[in-house]
């Protein structure tokens, strides 16, 4: 029983009390609806219906994509992002190959035809046809890197001008468990495979072949193969004065097995020193003869760019980005169905962005620094909306405190944890560890670091001009059914729906709490930026940090 003081002083007490517990709940209530699930299910099921035809760009469903995502911009009364319009032009070209069926291998004595597809895949970036090379000779490249920061140089004393290199997938601290060396099993953007074509073209080799190995890689040969002579997006390189390789391609392990046989070289000694940073690149005495037929189509696809206005800051920026494109009309499945609809990937993180940004403009105060928010095509292709916005930036570099990146937001409901991709790049990590923490949740490391995923996103190509950006997936620790189950639904996701005409909207199967949580974290990180007078830095080990000077 309580005593009548005592009651007197509890009523006293809930007096005083009721107005901080009211405004505690109202904050609470106004955090969790910052984004609105309805809303945020309509744009999903909207942008990744049949109508808009699996969004790809250059085609009908290019068109309506863009048409709605300015309506809806234009609607919640945010500013055109690039000189008062809504779309950033980008200049592509599609480039079809049909490569030579053999690849014909010679060391002056004997001869081996390599065989299309089944040992080799390769193309090109040249639009000038046909292309052609004979007895080119070949050359042994390591891993094909050049990292000062590791004291690393696989390409010195050596001249590859004019002649193809030969190099390893992924980088030397795989499978070491030496995170000193490069990253262990992490991969660096050195293991990429786009970085080994990307130096080749630098050191002026005619062509590169990066020589697969499931592991290192991070998938089969088939996922090549499937690409065998389709077609191809790239930026337009017209009126640039750019060098390109006549080809870049893969060979199989045990393509490149036999080439090591044919010049008499042992490959297990051959890769041991590949693994050492006094590695001299090694003419194999080999010679390569192969063609490829070339067609070019050049057109213009769009990024969309919105902004909201810094009050006190702003010619400085933060960058939300999402890819709105993805696969359009292929190949039909067993049911039939041919629209790949990208519901996960990406109308959910491009429906995420339009929140986010109705979030800002609906705040009872505007942001101290701009705030951008830029869907960009073309993600699906290589990375090449980003890119050019990257390479043609409407707001300068320098300027740009931070990237926030959404490539698929969790349809799974409610997780303890946040996976970061790319743990250890950037403090941008730590303001998400903070977002986390308040809400009892915590940040987790992505599960196949070694597959390099923070390359595969569309953050990278501002993680490539110095600008601090962060990436983060859905986590696995269900807070109602644990770990293992949070892991069986990205299991069943990927061998079920990725890259699939199955990956629609179903209300049925989906559960948006979850991202709704998610985006509000991503909402409350670009926030705090843009209310901040801090500039987020790269980690020390970072491959970036040389690109940007420390800011204030």
């Amino acid at each position: 029983m309580i005593s009548p003081y005592s009651l007197n002083s509890y009523f006293t007490l809930a007096a005083i009390m009721m107005p901080i517990l009211f405004v505690s709940c109202n904050k609470s209530l106004d955090q969790k609806n910052i984004i609105n699930k309805s809303n945020l299910e309509a744009h999903i099921k909207t942008l990744s219906s049949d109508e808009f035809m699996g969004r790809m760009p250059f085609t009908a469903g290019e068109e309506k994509t863009v048409a709605y995502l300015t309506e809806q911009l234009v609607g919640f009364g945010v500013q055109p992002g690039n000189e008062g319009g809504y779309v950033q032009k980008v200049p592509m070209v599609e480039i079809t190959t049909t490569a030579s069926d053999k690849l014909t291998i010679t060391d002056g004595q004997t001869t081996i035809d390599l065989e299309g597809l089944k040992d080799y895949v390769f193309w090109t970036r040249r639009t000038d046809s046909p292309i052609a090379f004979e007895q080119v000779e070949m050359v042994f490249a390591g891993f094909g890197i050049v990292a000062p920061e590791y004291d690393w140089n696989d390409y010195k004393d050596i001249d590859v001008k004019g002649k193809i290199v030969v190099v390893l997938v992924n980088d030397p601290g795989f499978g070491t468990e030496d995170e000193s060396f490069f990253k262990g099993n992490t991969m660096t953007y050195y293991g990429r495979w786009t970085y080994k074509f990307e130096e080749a073209t630098r050191q002026g080799a005619l062509g590169c072949l990066v020589v697969h190995n499931t592991i290192p890689a991070g998938y089969g040969f088939n996922v090549l193969q499937n690409s065998w002579n389709s077609p191809k997006l790239y930026l337009d390189p017209r009126g640039k004065e750019q060098y390109e390789m006549a080809f870049e391609g893969w060979i199989t392990l045990a393509t490149a097995n036999r080439l090591f046989q044919q010049a008499g070289i042992n490959e297990r000694e051959l890769l041991t020193k590949a693994r050492r940073a006094d590695f001299e690149a090694i003419p194999l005495g080999i010679q390569a003869s192969g063609s490829m037929e070339v067609s070019a189509k050049f057109d213009v696809s769009q990024n969309v760019i919105a902004k909201i206005s810094g009050t006190k800051r702003p010619e400085e920026y933060i960058i939300y980005t999402a890819h709105w494109d993805h696969l359009g009309v292929g190949t039909p499945d067993e049911t039939g169905d041919s629209i790949y609809n990208g519901a996960l990937d990406n109308a959910s993180g491009t429906a995420a962005l339009l929140e986010i940004a109705r979030a800002f403009a609906e705040a009872p105060k505007a942001p101290e620094r701009t705030v951008i928010f830029l869907f960009v095509t073309a993600e699906e292709q290589g990375l090449w909306g980003s890119a050019y916005y990257a390479e043609n930036p409407i707001y300068p570099i320098t300027n740009t405190v931070a990237n926030v990146n959404m490539d698929g937001i969790n349809p799974y409901g409610e997780m303890k944890d946040l996976v970061l991709v790319g743990m250890g790049q950037s403090e941008l990590e730590d303001w998400a560890a903070e977002e986390l923490e308040k809400v009892g949740r915590y940040i987790s490391s992505e599960p196949n670091p070694g597959a390099g995923y923070y390359f595969r996103s569309d953050h990278f190509n501002f993680a490539k001009v110095g600008i601090p950006a962060l990436y983060t997936n859905t986590g696995i620790d269900h807070w109602e059914l644990g770990k293992e189950h949070g892991k069986k639904l990205q299991e069943n996701y990927v061998s079920q729906y990725y890259h699939k005409p199955s990956d629609a909207y179903d209300a049925a199967r989906w559960n948006l709490d979850g991202a709704v949580a998610d985006i509000t974290i991503l909402y409350g990180i670009g926030k705090r930026l843009a209310n901040s007078e801090k500039w987020p830095g790269w980690k020390d080990g970072s491959e970036f940090k040389a690109l940007r000077a420390d800011k204030k």
